[in-house]
């Protein structure tokens, strides 16, 4: 598939790093997230990766890769390049017997961390993941259970997000006052409308999919706030439809109170 110019440069330089500081350790480089499902925007999304060596890296290996990953950071103007390191071996397992791997979370390289160690990571790899080194996904033994990947989801809606959102609610908090800019209404109406589609479908979709299916899966009184935070993560420029931050706040954290309630009752899932 065809990738933004953004998206080809930061993995080509990544490997360029990685293969002068540790040649021969990454085998493979695969693009997964938005990348991967054909919705990456350049204002808002990061890169999401998986790297694959043939062992755990030891202490030394890390260094070197932390220090890739600092000279990509440097080099990438901005955009973000997140993601795991596993072996191929971890692939072929439930990702959560993996634990903790190396791990880039928000640009900055952790040597144990479990963000993106998840069902929904391994079956995007599987179905859709852009190969940038390695075999084809298609040449992969990817574990991939869509039971598995439901009630993770049901999971991170009933855990993460309901503290996301009892936290989002507290106004003179950081999040609080975060989610009174355009971004992170967005991303957190886009993110709990993707985890209910997939509860109910089985599948993934991006967050522009998502938003799509919030459109047709949710009452009327709900379609001004996800056509805005589709606006956003268009980014066209075009003006918002509230007529101030703390009404698209509100109507932000409404909405997710909402998918959470809904998505949590008995029966959602297939």
């Amino acid at each position: 598939m065809a990738v933004h110019p953004r998206v080809r440069t930061i993995a080509r330089t990544f490997l360029t790093h990685a293969d002068r500081e540790a040649p021969g350790l990454v085998e493979g480089l695969y693009l997964t997230g938005s990348v991967a499902l054909g919705d990456f925007r350049p204002h808002t999304s990061d890169v999401d990766f998986v790297v694959v060596t043939s062992a755990r890296p030891g202490p030394t290996e890390l260094e070197l890769l932390r220090r890739a990953h600092a000279l990509t950071r440097n080099d990438a103007a901005g955009l973000q390049f997140n993601g795991i390191h596993v072996t191929w071996e971890d692939l072929t397992r439930d990702p959560a017997a993996c634990g903790p791997v190396a791990s880039v979370i928000g640009g900055r390289f952790r040597d144990r961390a479990d963000s993106d160690v998840n069902p929904v990571t391994w079956h995007v790899l599987a179905e859709r993941g852009v190969t940038v080194r390695g075999p084809h996904r298609l040449e992969l033994d990817v574990w991939d259970e869509r039971e598995s990947l439901r009630a993770w989801s049901l999971g991170s809606l009933d855990e993460q997000w309901r503290r996301w959102r009892e936290k989002a609610g507290r106004l003179v908090t950081p999040r609080g006052l975060a989610v009174l800019g355009s971004l992170a209404p967005s991303w957190s109406v886009l993110s709990v409308s993707r985890l209910h589609f997939t509860l109910k479908t089985g599948e993934i979709t991006s967050k522009s999919g998502a938003g799509a299916y919030a459109l047709h899966a949710f009452p009327e009184k709900w379609q001004r706030v996800v056509n805005e935070c589709l606006r956003v993560r268009r980014g066209f420029g075009s003006p918002s439809l509230y007529e101030s931050a703390l009404a698209r706040r509100r109507a932000a954290l409404d909405y997710i109170e909402m998918v959470l309630d809904d998505a949590l009752r008995p029966g959602l899932a297939l």
